[in-house]
């Protein structure tokens, strides 16, 4: 476990030889470290691979504080003496990745965005609403707020699978043990402060990046990560038939492939 402001996070350090460079998997929100596992193996072989469960999620205890995404990620940076480092960041994790890529540029080497959060992207509830149905989206709100009431871990999950499992492959084990790690978080973690805007700022960023999102996600994400896209210079966009919010899960040797190609664009 590592000390963060008011709580723990656990965290795992693949070490290695000091000739492998560092780099740091952030988790989604629908789910846990857990999610690198089908990738984690491959990428030990080349890199120091670091990891951790967000505050709430796998087997890190909830936060009983309000919390920083952005300064937990400081916080296990300083912890493990990491000075640079290439960073891929899924959907929660691509936002804080972000987040440190634009407040503290000499750090990051390279950046592997999966379905990535856009803080700061302009679309409001009502515009979010229409592209998925008035009705649809009524019903999605009604179901995430019953059982957020009632505490109902599954059923929270199965919400969350409704919005964020849609694609190809269904919900196997693995999924859903993800989005269920995400119900107990958000059901039982105290507030999270929310990450610095990044839309208007996009174009600062200034090394090698990706990011890969499916065309069976969420419809109101795909199109940020498709704005977002174009404003980061130089980045390789690939939207993947099929596929929804778990990429790691559902396309292993396709986010494998993403990521080594992107560091080796850094020279890592």
């Amino acid at each position: 476990m590592i000390a963060v402001e008011g709580g723990a996070v656990w965290a795992d350090d693949s070490g290695g030889d000091g000739d492998r460079p560092p780099l740091v998997l952030l988790h989604p929100g629908v789910g846990d470290s857990r999610i690198w596992e089908p990738v984690l193996a491959p990428l030990t072989e080349r890199y120091r691979v670091i990891r951790y469960d967000a505050r709430g999620y796998g087997n890190s205890p909830a936060a009983s504080v309000e919390f920083s995404l952005l300064d937990d990620l400081e916080a296990v940076l300083g912890h493990y003496g990491v000075q640079r480092m290439a960073i891929v960041g899924c959907s929660q994790g691509g936002a804080t990745a972000l987040g440190l890529a634009l407040a503290q540029p000499e750090r990051v080497a390279a950046i592997v965005l999966l379905c990535p959060g856009i803080p700061g992207f302009p679309m409001s509830d009502e515009e979010e609403a229409a592209m998925i149905g008035p009705e649809r989206y009524a019903e999605i709100e009604a179901d995430w707020v019953s059982a957020a009431k009632n505490k109902d871990v599954d059923a929270l999950a199965g919400v969350i699978a409704s919005i964020w499992g849609a694609g190809a492959g269904g919900s196997t084990p693995a999924v859903l043990e993800q989005f269920r790690s995400s119900a107990r978080a958000s059901l039982f973690n105290a507030d999270e402060k929310a990450d610095p805007p990044v839309f208007d700022r996009l174009g600062e960023i200034a090394v090698p990046t990706s990011l890969l999102v499916g065309d069976a996600d969420w419809p109101p994400l795909v199109e940020a990560n498709r704005q977002a896209a174009e404003r980061i210079p130089g980045c390789e966009y690939t939207l993947v038939p099929g596929l929804d919010h778990v990429p790691p899960l559902r396309v292993p040797e396709l986010v494998l492939d993403t990521i080594t190609r992107t560091l080796a664009r850094a020279g890592w």
